[in-house]
């Protein structure tokens, strides 16, 4: 008698994006939304800084001057977004770990990884172009501000103090771009508000990130360099250090043509955005700082309130 034997039916196991095959690899053509998605339109909020010196020189009005500053914020845009597009494709492997970056368009197979490079390269230098009406120096800050992001999703995300130090940098000088490109000469308290509450900003987002570890341990790595008492230490220096930084701005204009009860006034509504921040982030929000910002309506309530405070101060005096 002859047996016969089949192999059981098996169901074809579905390719993960990016899975090797003997078969060529299809090519990924990139929607338009998803390139929109991977230029990450939230983080462009970020941007507003570049309107903080010449808002606080009260030169605003100027039109010249707001062109200035509106096609400084579109560069830094531009910028930014080439970065992200080649964090995506260098952190691809890591992001498909991660429950939620494993639905960025580069790690869910989207956007092939070396067109990512290839679009941030070419918004890279687009920036640096655009830059140039503007002036040398403020070319020179963009360039900065490219390096910096750079070096930072290759080596410095990985060192504690200096990652931390990094991301407050790049805040700093999106600052210190809108004054280059306007004129407007920085004063020291302008500068120290600026790293003091990056530095808050930056240092609450790694203690939200402490706190909720699922997921985020696989791509941040230097979590495990912070102790979490040592995270509280530099929560509070930065918090203090921006109010009195603040404070002092606002009150150095006794005795000047400024309004200064108003002026002065807004550090009220100044400190209750810091404090109910810093609530915020210890009942365990706060990994996404952009979103906090424009969905809280106490904060949203008191930004209009100081943003009214310090417009009728310097615009209306």
């Amino acid at each position: 008698m002859t047996h016969t034997s089949s192999a059981p039916a098996t169901t074809p196991r579905p390719l993960i994006s990016g899975a090797s095959t003997g078969s060529p690899k299809p090519v990924v053509h990139p929607t338009l939304s998803a390139l929109v998605e991977t230029a990450r339109p939230r983080q462009w909020l970020k941007n507003v800084l570049v309107f903080a010196a010449p808002g606080a020189a009260g030169v605003l009005v100027v039109p010249a001057t707001a062109a200035a500053a509106v096609l400084a914020a579109i560069v830094l845009t531009v910028a930014s977004a080439g970065i992200y597009f080649v964090n995506d494709a260098k952190d691809v492997a890591s992001d498909r770990r991660h429950p939620t970056k494993a639905l960025r368009p580069v790690a869910s197979g989207r956007i092939a990884p070396a067109t990512a490079y290839a679009v941030g390269l070419g918004l890279s230098v687009f920036a640096l172009v655009a830059a140039l009406p503007l002036g040398l120096t403020f070319v020179a800050v963009v360039a900065t501000y490219l390096a910096l992001t750079l070096s930072y999703s290759a080596w410095l995300k990985r060192q504690p103090v200096i990652d931390i130090m990094a991301v407050a940098s790049g805040f700093v000088l999106r600052a210190i771009a809108g004054a280059v490109a306007t004129g407007v000469v920085l004063s020291s308290w302008f500068l120290l508000v600026a790293l003091f509450g990056s530095l808050f900003l930056v240092t609450a987002k790694r203690v939200a990130e402490q706190m909720h570890p699922t997921g985020t341990t696989t791509t941040r790595a230097v979590l495990d360099g912070y102790p979490q008492s040592w995270l509280q230490q530099v929560l509070t220096l930065s918090l203090t250090g921006t109010v009195l930084a603040y404070a002092t701005w606002a009150f150095q204009y006794v005795g000047s043509d400024v309004a200064m009860p108003a002026l002065a006034l807004s550090v009220v509504p100044f400190l209750a955005i810091l404090l109910r921040y810093s609530l915020l982030v210890a009942l365990g929000d706060g990994e996404a700082p952009e979103r906090l910002l424009t969905s809280d309506r106490f904060l949203l309530v008191a930004g209009a309130v100081w943003a009214a405070l310090v417009g009728c101060a310097l615009y209306l005096a």
